[in-house]
């Protein structure tokens, strides 16, 4: 009998009741879930509707809980079957990996790797550090995607990439992931060339408070930063804020106006080299907290995530070096 979803709960399921849940199972329940629909399911599955129904039943049954409400036009899954459809959904996509990367490896290839990281000094770490994997496993196949810490540790948690480089953005996230360090990272406020604070010696934070300024988005490490330094001092900024997570958007924005931005130094620095932007000569604090590796903790890393992490490992010891 099944165990509808607002029932008190019974006794815990058992290994072997799961291990009934085979890949057809999963892959039922994946297409289910996109679709919502059981005749269309069938169809992609090549079989009856008839049989589909079955099929559910047979998951269900399993379970020994009721995981879509069944409607005139359509399937609805309830809360367990949302929860069940995540596992499904991570699952086969574990599984599509193993099996790229097992015939890319049995071809004699080196498989595939996506890595998250942020911008700054990260990128010029990560950059040298892809360099040197190419040359040690030029049949390694690599996705680069940059974005904020508090999206790649969504992403890592969803495993849309295989390892990030950044930060934690909440305490609690030391339970879900391992996180190494790698460096720190030093920042500076910048500005156009043609802003009225170029060459000022050391302006204060009420002044610095009275022009407009680009920040990053509320839930980054660099607009904590930026907050913390003006809270501190009961200051808040009064001209004008445009938020946004792009380096490229904000480079035009401060060419074109004169916004300030706090920004990390290794990010600017090539663009101060060309007079292209301008350092604000602030005596705030220049550092951000340290970046790191992270992966997902008590998980064994594939070959390729061994390989790239003892390079950026190697190459950040030296960097400290010779710093």
């Amino acid at each position: 009998m099944l165990m509808s979803s607002d029932k008190p709960p019974g006794k815990p399921l058992a290994v072997a009741q799961l291990a009934r849940l085979r890949f057809r199972h999963l892959h039922f329940l994946d297409i289910l879930g996109r679709t919502r629909n059981l005749r269309q399911t069938a169809e992609q599955m090549h079989i009856t509707q008839p049989a589909a129904t079955k099929v559910l039943m047979d998951i269900e049954e399993m379970l020994e809980s009721r995981l879509f409400d069944r409607l005139p036009r359509g399937m609805r899954p309830n809360e367990l079957g949302l929860f069940t459809l995540r596992y499904a959904h991570a699952a086969l996509d574990s599984h599509r990996k193993f099996v790229d990367e097992f015939s890319t490896l049995k071809q004699g290839g080196h498989g595939h790797l996506t890595i998250g990281a942020i911008s700054g000094s990260a990128a010029h770490l990560l950059i040298a550090a892809v360099a040197e994997l190419q040359r040690l496993r030029p049949l390694l196949v690599l996705k680069i995607l940059e974005q904020s810490s508090d999206q790649l540790i969504i992403w890592l948690a969803e495993r849309k990439i295989d390892v990030m480089i950044g930060r934690f953005t909440d305490k609690s996230q030391s339970d879900q992931f391992q996180y190494e360090r790698l460096a720190g990272e030093g920042l500076q406020i910048t500005a156009g060339v043609h802003h009225p604070l170029r060459g000022v010696q050391a302006p204060g934070l009420l002044e610095l408070s009275r022009w407009p300024w680009i920040l990053y988005p509320t839930s980054t490490a660099l607009r904590k930063v930026s907050d913390d330094i003006f809270s501190s001092t009961g200051l808040s900024l009064t001209s004008g804020i445009v938020e946004t997570p792009s380096f490229l958007f904000a480079i035009e924005l401060m060419q074109s106006t004169h916004m300030l931005s706090l920004q990390p130094a290794a990010l600017v620095d090539k663009y101060v080299r060309r007079g292209l932007l301008t350092r604000i000569a602030a005596d705030l604090p220049d550092r951000m907290p340290d970046f790191g590796l992270i992966t997902l903790r008590d998980e064994p890393p594939s070959t390729a995530v061994q390989a790239f992490t003892d390079v950026i490992r190697n190459l950040a010891e030296q960097t400290t070096a010779t710093a």
